[in-house]
């Protein structure tokens, strides 16, 4: 643990989905989605405690019965983030508190130290994400990748579902080639105070039209600085995400086995 106070991860995990009702109960191999998370953010080197947060009791089971940290939120929260400010109330030790999505089973220990060391390191950043280059024209233009300028120093510009930017005269092919653009992989790192004042922070008119909470932090005139990365997430909205998530992590402990053998 830091001297400055404790970094801790919270991961957000809901039972009812539109797409995926008790997602993160699904099972992959011998473990549940939400345990997966779980232990790979435990992993991360500059993490000293992982809680999940739950509005469901058999998540809070699972987690527990893997010898892992549960807290009871709310069903009526309206945002992960919020559930998250909910539980960093409580923590009077922490310091810096890390969102990590309880659909990224595959997320590796590394990639959320690179998404914490910012904050560790330089006291004047309150809120930090992640970003990697876009792969294709197509990624450009699906409204399902969210897209995200930043300026020289990491500094985020905007969000957008649409093509961003959507400039004159060039082809997709163009603005990648001239252009900084990346793709949003959705995990948050936050000071602790200004987590609990962003969470209070009114919705803005950019943020409830491209339903990316995000943009809240900009619009109210606050920072968001984005830590880029090779890591391309593999989120499961989806049973047919699940199957491919399935797959990764036979082929990944497949691996291991094979190394240690």
């Amino acid at each position: 643990m830091s001297a400055r106070g404790a970094t801790v991860a919270v991961i957000p995990a809901r039972y009812a989905s539109s797409r995926f009702p008790g997602k993160p109960l699904a099972m992959i191999g011998a473990k549940p989605m939400i345990v997966r998370v779980m232990e790979r953010a435990r992993a991360a080197a500059l993490v000293d405690r992982v809680l999940v947060a739950t509005d469901d009791r058999r998540i809070a089971d699972a987690v527990r019965e893997a010898g892992g940290e549960a807290v009871m939120t709310p069903a009526d929260v309206p945002s992960g983030s919020d559930r998250i400010a909910l539980v960093a109330r409580s923590l009077d030790d922490a310091a810096i508190i890390v969102n990590v999505q309880g659909d990224e089973p595959l997320i590796p220990p590394a990639v959320i130290d690179a998404a914490v060391r910012p904050l560790r390191d330089n006291p004047a950043i309150d809120a930090g994400t992640l970003a990697r280059p876009l792969r294709s024209a197509a990624e450009w233009e699906d409204p399902n990748v969210t897209k995200v300028l930043l300026d020289g120093s990491g500094r985020c510009l905007w969000f957008s579902r649409s093509p961003l930017p959507r400039a004159r005269g060039l082809s997709a092919a163009e603005v990648l080639r001239t252009c900084p653009v990346y793709a949003h992989v959705g995990l948050y790192v936050y000071r602790k105070e200004f987590l609990i004042a962003y969470a209070a922070m009114p919705q803005t008119p950019f943020e409830r039209a491209e339903q990316l909470e995000q943009l809240r932090i900009l619009e109210h005139g606050h920072t968001l600085r984005a830590v880029v990365t090779a890591y391309e997430s593999i989120a499961v909205d989806t049973p047919g995400d699940l199957e491919r998530v399935r797959a990764a992590c036979a082929h990944e402990e497949n691996t291991r086995q094979d190394q240690q053998a």
